[in-house]
């Protein structure tokens, strides 16, 4: 279908000043031009359509007024709000700001707003989700389902256009955006080995979350390509430094003979194993090995710094935040899984791998 550019001229302005709340009718007279072009010059998905002249002179106009959209009348008119809702399990993680700052890129380009929720509890989650719904949201991202999560069972029933980022639905009904766990593993795992360590323990994340799960099978998949046998595996309760800290002062008291690697689900599980094994007077990398997972911000600053997994969070949440647009669109036919590679960042607190290997 060929497009056409708007080549209309504006005509006198109207210097009169309008008496109520600004209205897209008093921008068209403001500019001196049909109402049909102030609403396509002021639609970021058709302004292209809009001459340079007639934009600029809209622009100036809607300016000088103090021009403010109506999304309430927009919405009565076109059935959505072009508001999409994203949950959060802890906006305090770094992980996700990164993630949101995809996602708000993504729906900026599109005029889009983006409201978001922090759900630390999971019996907030459908509360908030029924809120969302009651703001008339066209869609949500979602970063806090957990494995087997009725909150999918009711966003499915209700109908709602829903993403999962960071997080994969089991079951399929959801589409989702992710990052591959078991390749982060294999990762980790391969370089602690060409490293000269073979016994490798882990420090898993919350089994209750797909992340945790994938992560502790990616590990454990690792160590049978390797022929190794895990030296330890704790689940942490929560993706937290205090959290690491237990699991590895646990994973410490269960052998005489410390590990030469651990694995970690997160950084700031990473950070807790610091704590750990400082006081249990072990140095790392020395004693033992360290490796991260995220790459979060900082951890580079740390000493000693940390080796870890990076993950590419802000295309995370773009992709998610595309992955509901062509879905709101109708130009997504079924569920689908975008998995994005990961990377190993190597620092110090892995040792230097034996120059014989790095050369092999």
């Amino acid at each position: 279908m060929k497009t056409f550019k708007v080549t209309e001229t504006p005509r006198s302005p109207s210097t009169t000043e309008p008496a109520g709340p600004v209205t897209i009718r008093d921008v068209a007279r403001a500019a001196g031009v049909h109402l049909s072009t102030v609403s396509r010059a002021l639609d970021p998905r058709r302004r292209a359509a809009v001459s340079a002249e007639v934009l600029e002179a809209v622009e100036q106009a809607a300016r000088r007024l103090g021009y403010r959209p109506n999304r309430a009348a927009s919405a009565l008119r076109t059935g959505r709000t072009h508001t999409i809702g994203v949950l959060v399990p802890d906006i305090t993680n770094p992980v996700f700001p990164p993630i949101l700052q995809g996602i708000e890129a993504c729906a900026a380009a599109r005029g889009w707003f983006v409201m978001v929720a922090n759900v630390a509890a999971s019996a907030l989650a459908r509360p908030t989700v029924e809120r969302m719904l009651a703001q008339q949201v066209d869609g949500i991202v979602l970063a806090i389902a957990s494995r087997e999560d009725p909150l999918v069972d009711f966003i499915v029933g209700a109908g709602l256009h829903a993403v999962m980022v960071n997080r994969a639905d089991e079951s399929g009904r959801l589409p989702s955006v992710v990052s591959d766990d078991r390749l982060a593993m294999k990762l980790a795992v391969d370089h602690v080995v060409r490293t000269g360590c073979e016994r490798i323990a882990h420090l898993a994340g919350p089994q209750s979350l797909p992340t945790g799960l994938g992560r502790l099978q990616g590990f454990e998949q690792a160590l049978r390509d390797r022929g190794l046998r895990s030296a330890g595996v704790v689940a942490c309760e929560s993706y937290s430094r205090e959290a690491g800290r237990l699991a590895m002062t646990q994973l410490l008291a269960q052998s005489a003979k410390p590990p030469e690697a651990v694995v970690c689900s997160n950084d700031l599980v990473a950070l807790g194993a610091y704590d750990a094994l400082q006081a249990a007077g072990l140095r790392v990398p020395t004693d033992v090995a360290v490796t991260g997972h995220n790459d979060m911000p900082l951890v580079d600053m740390v000493n000693p710094s940390l080796t870890t997994i990076r993950l590419p969070h802000r295309e995370l949440g773009w992709r998610a935040a595309q992955l509901l647009f062509d879905g709101l669109d109708g130009r997504q036919m079924s569920p689908a899984t975008v998995v994005l590679r990961p990377e190993l960042v190597v620092r110090n607190s892995t040792r230097p791998v034996p120059p014989t290997d790095s050369l092999a």
